[in-house]
């Protein structure tokens, strides 16, 4: 009974430790409003960028409307931005020495990145929100029910979740911040480099290949099809998509198989 009672005390302790840093990360985005207007606008400036601005010129395949084609990529786009924000976070905490103070108090080991992942998954869950009111007032909706709807925003915060896993990773595996920052720009050939914007097929092949088999294209085209929306993969596609929503589900269980053990053994070896 000992045995099996202190693995759950353990369990509940990080629980419980983690949402105390959940709030927190929450209280530290009150204290920069900066980054909240940030977040408020730029999956408005998005929606109007690319909707307009670029969707003038660029040719839905099989016909449709360019903004219900794109909103899909840019939900895959701001959901792929989870590793970025977690990064930079977790590498300024790490080298003004925060995380050296979380050590010395009486706190579980494992809160830390648990309640950077989970803070994460809420500002994620505002940003979509924000860009659903911004797309759904440029003229895109979803055509088939609540239940599909509802499987494609589930996905986003699945495959949001295990990503910000891979920016807990980077941001100890840095030296500090300012390298962390400087990786930033990097997020963006992953989500230009993708269905979400414009048709593969136009491609060159080996360029094809990545653009298919990036999880962002996963994720973009499973949300086309769960939401209706023109631009759904057909005739001879590559496999992710050809079955984009299994392909969500596997990128994201094999990225939080390889991330949550590197990332918990990597914020260990920081306290030694």
């Amino acid at each position: 009974m000992t045995t099996l009672t202190s693995p759950l005390r353990s369990l509940g302790w990080t629980f419980t430790d983690g949402l105390t840093l959940v709030g927190r990360e929450l209280g530290r985005l009150r204290q920069e409003p900066g980054q909240i207007v940030a977040a408020l606008l730029f999956p408005a400036v998005m929606v109007v960028l690319f909707g307009y601005v670029f969707g003038s010129a660029i040719q839905v395949p099989g016909g449709g409307d360019y903004r219900e084609y794109l909103m899909p990529g840019l939900f895959a786009m701001v959901t792929f931005s989870a590793w970025l924000g977690v990064m930079t976070r977790m590498a300024a905490d790490s080298s003004r020495g925060v995380m050296d103070r979380f050590r010395s108090m009486p706190m579980a080991r494992l809160a830390v990145p648990f309640g950077q992942t989970g803070a994460d998954l809420l500002t994620g869950l505002l940003m979509l929100a924000i860009m659903v009111g911004a797309g759904l007032l440029v003229g895109w909706q979803p055509h088939r029910g609540l239940i599909p709807t509802a499987q494609a925003f589930l996905l986003m915060i699945v495959l949001r979740y295990a990503l910000s896993w891979v920016g807990v990773y980077l941001g100890l595996a840095v030296k500090n911040d300012q390298a962390a920052d400087a990786m930033v720009p990097l997020g963006l050939p992953f989500t230009m480099l993708s269905n979400a914007f414009v048709p593969t097929g136009g491609m060159p092949g080996w360029l094809r290949f990545l653009a298919d088999w990036n999880p962002v294209s996963a994720l973009t085209a499973a949300s086309r099809e769960l939401f209706g929306n023109p631009g759904a993969p057909s005739g001879d596609v590559s496999w992710p998509l050809a079955h984009p929503v299994a392909a969500v589900l596997l990128w994201s269980a094999a990225l939080l198989l390889v991330f949550v053990p590197l990332s918990i053994r990597a914020y260990q070896r920081r306290g030694r």
